[in-house]
């Protein structure tokens, strides 16, 4: 094979790849503002490309017309660990015990999980994105686990590796979730202090912890939410490509099938999601 065949035939080989890439769903990541930039995780980003997506940062503003802008140009969205929310958003007053809040994250949050929904776009949230999800969609939270839930499990363990079993879920049979992970229990990491306490009207929980916490919701019915309490992009990092990857799979395959759908309108048939 002479050398302009081979230079051919890699140019074609990188053209082919640039191609699959560019058709791949893009998943906006929803920033943490900080006082002076904008972030995200770097195992959020490792965990989406390992799936198959192409991760964006959306950045954080109150601005509903440029959340909207933002969406046109996403396929779905992810919602990240972080701080915690405040409790005004679900009508309550904030506990003793209550840890550090960013307002300017709670209110675009709450604008674009409530944008997202209508547009029947892929949600997957992590940890704080498994609150703010369930509050922005009217549901409550427990403050503070530890002060407020007798008998419960430690829910914050530290360890030298984030991506170490802290305890066991337990997933609810013949869920959406459930089919997503093939398993019925996991060991999963914990670092967290508050939880899903009522949960909201489109939302059912799928996973518990052994003292009942929920773990785990879905949209239900036909809504395009997943969300767990605590961090499967650790473990994707550190190299799973079992239960917890598959998470990151499934919202980019809801992505690329609600692609057309929901970059061109907000109505239209729900994505098929639960039962």
């Amino acid at each position: 094979m002479n050398r302009i065949a081979r230079i051919m035939i890699v140019a074609v080989a990188l053209t082919m790849g640039m191609m699959a890439r560019a058709q791949a769903p893009v998943i906006g990541i929803a920033a943490s503002p900080g006082e002076s930039s904008q972030a995200t995780g770097n195992d959020y980003v490792t965990a989406v490309t390992r799936a198959g997506g192409i991760p964006v940062l959306i950045p954080a503003s109150d601005d509903p017309a440029l959340i909207e802008a933002t969406l046109a140009h996403v396929d779905g969205v992810l919602l990240t660990g972080g701080v915690d929310v405040h409790p005004s958003y679900y009508g309550q007053e904030p506990h003793p015990m209550l840890g550090e809040v960013n307002a300017r994250r709670d209110t675009f949050e709450m604008l674009l999980i409530k944008r997202a929904v209508e547009r029947k776009m892929p949600l997957f949230g992590v940890c704080r994105g498994m609150q703010v999800i369930n509050v922005a969609l009217g549901g409550t939270l427990w403050q503070d686990i530890p002060s407020q839930v007798p008998g419960a499990l430690n829910h914050r363990v530290a360890g030298d590796s984030l991506a170490i079993g802290a305890h066991m879920v337990t997933i609810t049979p013949g869920t959406m979730s459930g089919k997503v992970l093939g398993v019925t229990s996991l060991a999963v990491n914990s670092r967290h202090h508050q939880a899903v306490r009522d949960v909201a009207p489109r939302l059912r929980v799928t996973g518990h912890s052994p003292d009942g916490m929920a773990e785990m919701l879905e949209g239900y019915p036909a809504l395009p939410i997943l969300a767990v309490q605590w961090h499967p992009e650790n473990f994707v990092a550190a190299g799973d490509r079992g239960a917890m990857l598959r998470f990151f799979t499934f919202l980019v395959e809801q992505s690329a099938a609600n692609r057309g759908q929901s970059h061109s309108h907000s109505s239209g048939s729900p994505t098929t999601f639960g039962e």
